[in-house]
């Protein structure tokens, strides 16, 4: 009888049995739930480094941000900046007044006019500016020549780093009363024409610049998120049929559709800011009921008028209207299956 088809006896056959795979599997499992219990002091040894790097954001954050939600409480006063030098000393000796500020607040017919130019500009950028974007991204990832995309993306990058002035003045020699547009106008027997000074198309000339502005910016954004498609995908699909069309709406599109979802939670968060400086710069242009918004309305009775508890009040307000404008749009970022902001 061969060695082979000797039996085993039963102690010997379990110690074989005992691999080196398998005893580290179990070492690796045991590891793994003693990894999972680290103390919080382990911890902090452990990522000390990343939390000391990321220390002075923190501090920044904490005094920039979250300090001057403090002060949301001369919203219930008739706050006086003028008792005293200090700050602090003025709001514990000014009067409370309770909801009387919010009271006006809702009274008011200028403060729910500036609410609704604020929405209508927010939905125009909305349908208007949100999606071209987009639109610009699959268009020069489409382009072949790595030189012709570098230099088209930092064309339409370069607006970005203008100021409002700077966009507004450019805007002004286009389409103002002795712009180019209207003396092209002129040299052709029509009548010029002043957009800058028209109410009626005043959302439209804020969107456009809006675009002109800041689209490069959400343009890197998306080439970020098509940079990491995998390029199999595509061979898979071309391979299967689809043609350039089925292949962007099968597989560029849901790539992007994560940071299309977060980028649509955080623009509708910021529903209420549609541009302050932005806006305050050609208020006086087309008069006040037509580019009233809430940021220019709190900018003009708190400073202008010096009403700071009313301003306040008014700010206060579109604070929390952000917020749940937030939470309503991550929530509905996750039953649609993304992430949003936060997990669930």
């Amino acid at each position: 009888m061969s060695h082979s088809t000797v039996p085993r006896s039963r102690p010997e056959a379990d110690e074989t049995d005992k691999s080196p795979a398998a005893s580290g599997k179990a070492a690796g499992s045991g590891e793994g739930r003693s990894s999972g219990r680290l103390s919080l002091r382990t911890r902090f040894r452990r990522d000390r480094v990343l939390l000391l790097m990321t220390l002075p954001a923190v501090v920044l954050i904490l005094v920039f941000n979250y300090v001057p939600i403090l002060g949301n409480v001369v919203a219930f006063q008739d706050y006086d900046p003028y008792i005293s030098d200090n700050g602090v000393v003025s709001i514990l000796h000014s009067p409370w007044v309770g909801l009387e500020n919010f009271q006006r607040l809702f009274e008011d017919p200028d403060f729910w006019a500036a609410v609704r130019n604020t929405l209508v500009l927010f939905f125009l950028q909305l349908v208007l500016y949100f999606p071209i974007p987009i639109g610009l991204a699959l268009l020069i990832n489409s382009v072949v020549r790595p030189r012709v995309r570098a230099v088209s993306q930092a064309i339409l990058y370069l607006p970005h780093f203008f100021s409002w002035v700077l966009v507004i003045a450019v805007f002004q020699q286009l389409f103002g009363g002795a712009g180019i547009l209207s003396q092209l106008l002129r040299q052709h027997g029509y009548d010029g024409i002043d957009i800058m000074t028209d109410p009626e198309t005043f959302k439209f000339l804020i969107t456009a610049q809006s675009v002109w502005k800041d689209a490069g910016w959400g343009i890197i954004v998306f080439l970020a998120a098509l940079a990491s498609v995998n390029p199999d995908l595509y061979e898979a699909a071309a391979m299967d049929g689809a043609n350039r069309w089925r292949r962007m709406w099968h597989v560029t599109l849901p790539a992007l559709r994560p940071v299309i979802a977060l980028l649509l939670v955080l623009r509708v968060g910021d529903a209420l800011t549609v541009g302050f400086e932005q806006i305050l710069l050609q208020r006086d242009a087309v008069g006040p009921g037509a580019s009233e918004v809430l940021d220019t309305f709190v900018w003009w009775n708190g400073v202008r008028n010096q009403d700071f508890g009313y301003a306040a009040a008014a700010g206060l307000i579109k604070g929390v209207i952000s917020l749940g404008l937030v939470l309503v749009a991550n929530k509905v970022a996750h039953l649609m299956g993304e992430q949003g902001v936060y997990k669930k």
